[in-house]
């Protein structure tokens, strides 16, 4: 029993240690969509990441972010992490509307 206590206290220590996003990445900030994907980056750090397939299927990842590879982001607790590739950084198109692309999908983020 005490070491299940210990090991909940350590994870929610961890969960809240997230790095805020610098000034020059607050365009990541935001819920970002495809048809079938959500991924919310907020300003304190947190990520969640949502996909949903048609068979059911579902993969989700809600923890903070760690930092920052040049545009890539890495999120995780403790040990564990995974890292969103980022091959175009946040940019607002001629239509105003704001497009990034990660993991190769280009999401829309929703205002």
């Amino acid at each position: 029993m005490t070491r299940t206590l210990l090991l909940l206290l350590l994870l929610l220590a961890l969960a809240g240690c997230s790095t805020p996003l610098p000034a020059e990445r607050a365009d990541y900030a935001g819920l970002w969509r495809t048809a079938d994907t959500r991924l919310l980056i907020t300003p304190q750090g947190r990520v969640e990441f949502v996909q949903s397939r048609g068979n059911g299927f579902q993969k989700s990842l809600k923890a903070p972010l760690k930092r920052f590879d040049g545009d890539n982001f890495v999120v995780g607790l403790g040990p564990i992490s995974t890292t969103f590739v980022v091959s175009r950084r946040p940019q607002r198109g001629t239509d105003g509307r704001w497009t990034m692309t990660v993991d190769g999908v280009e999401y829309a983020r929703e205002d």
